[in-house]
């Protein structure tokens, strides 16, 4: 009787068109004052929110999204998850991060379908066995899991690649965390949202950030699409626009803006059931739970707000990726796009308090920002709520540039960066 009850729950709410649904959290208008508002909707905006509310007890938090929740970096990502980063700063933060995600549906109660398959990044030379060897002891050292795999056992892992790659990209061997994988990007928002405002977070879409109000040298209000709402602190986490934002409070961030692009391919039964990086070919592959391969390369080489895929950069990363999979070459691609990344001078993010008191950003992840969603969130509400750094992102304030301490992660974000 129950599963028959499920079967005809599960038609009437696919014949529904999404009416009569459950809502999963309020669109509220703004409120006069909050005492932190959170500016970006995406999975970081989110987070933070939640771990303000959850960590730190402070609820009477507003996230501040332009458009509509997870609809910008956060739903144009390849949901690569990882943390095998080379430097201690880089891997204490990524693994800390890849813990909550190992327990984040069971915390939100909602399902990111967050799947540990694995991560493997090839070397096809010998400068690229050295640079594995490197940042597999290094991981290790961090109480990161990482391990070497033969050429005969990343063939066993994944009988479809060819080794030889066309003679252009010969597969010497490569680093697997098997801790890695992937997870929902959407169902991630969702979660986040969800989950927030059931502790009383006011979640408002359609409300650009037109400036902010400060006073004293202090941050004392956001300008929006919506009229003005006062804050007593401000957190900013707007992935490629961070630079804009910064401009409007009136400082600059050592960060430059560039195009990000990714293709989906038609569906397929379950071919791939790992993730495949190449730094050298500067492309990776997953299969999502939908069967569509999932490919991503490096970031373009210009400065751009472009959210739009384009023709040469795709033709270079598939023609890559069927080198390595020549079993792909009959796929057809569905669909292509573009996100916004903001990249530092070092590949490292900046989360960090600003020379405006009560205003803090969260920017700079370059291609690494979805995998430390959860991290990002955790730290950064801390950082407000405590108005000081945790130990995990006191490494990553704004100051490095000054002191020259910067952490030199270009290596290690596996495509170029």
């Amino acid at each position: 009787m129950t599963s028959r009850y499920s079967l005809f729950s599960l038609l009437r709410n696919a014949l529904s068109y999404h009416e009569n649904w459950q809502q999963a959290w309020q669109n509220k208008e703004p409120k006069q004052r909050y005492d932190v508002v959170i500016v970006g909707g995406g999975g970081h905006g989110l987070a933070t929110a939640y771990y303000l509310a959850k960590n730190h007890g402070i609820t009477n938090v507003a996230v501040v999204e332009r458009g509509w929740l997870g609809g910008g970096n956060t739903g144009r990502n390849t949901t690569i998850v990882r943390s095998n980063y080379l430097w201690d700063q880089s891997a204490a933060i990524y693994e800390h991060a890849l813990k909550l995600w190992e327990g984040m549906s069971q915390d939100l109660n909602y399902n990111v379908m967050f799947s540990q398959r694995g991560v493997l990044n090839l070397a096809h030379n010998q400068h690229d066995l050295r640079e594995v060897s490197r940042r597999i002891n290094a991981n290790r050292l961090n109480g990161v899991d990482s391990e070497f795999l033969t050429p005969a056992q990343v063939q066993e892992m994944v009988p479809i690649m060819d080794l030889r790659a066309g003679g252009r990209y010969p597969v010497l061997g490569a680093s697997l965390q098997r801790r890695g994988g992937t997870a929902r990007h959407d169902a991630v928002a969702w979660g986040y949202a969800r989950a927030a405002d059931a502790l009383g977070v006011d979640i408002i879409q359609e409300c650009p950030v037109n400036g902010f109000r400060v006073e004293g040298g202090r941050i004392t209000g956001v300008e929006t699409g919506k009229g003005l709402i006062e804050a007593g602190k401000v957190g900013v986490v707007t992935a490629g626009h961070s630079s804009v934002m910064a401009e409007m409070a009136g400082f600059r961030l050592p960060v430059q803006s560039l195009p990000l692009q990714a293709l989906v391919s038609e569906p397929v039964k379950p071919i791939i059931d790992t993730v495949v990086m190449s730094g050298a070919v500067h492309a990776y592959v997953s299969q999502s739970d939908k069967g569509e391969l999932v490919i991503g390369a490096g970031v373009d080489s210009y400065i751009g707000y472009g959210q739009r895929g384009s023709l040469p950069v795709t033709e270079e990363t598939l023609a890559a990726i069927c080198e390595l999979f020549p079993l792909f070459r009959r796929m057809r691609m569905l669909r292509q796009w573009g996100g916004i990344v903001d990249v530092c001078p070092d590949a490292s993010p900046i989360l960090s308090k600003t020379p405006v008191d009560g205003l803090y950003f969260n920017c700079g992840w370059g291609t690494g920002g979805f995998k430390a969603t959860p991290g990002s969130g955790w730290v950064f509400a801390h950082t407000i709520a405590q108005d000081a750094p945790h130990e995990l992102n006191t490494a990553f304030s704004l100051d490095r540039f000054r002191s020259g301490f910067l952490i030199d992660e270009h290596g290690a974000a596996a495509v170029a960066h």
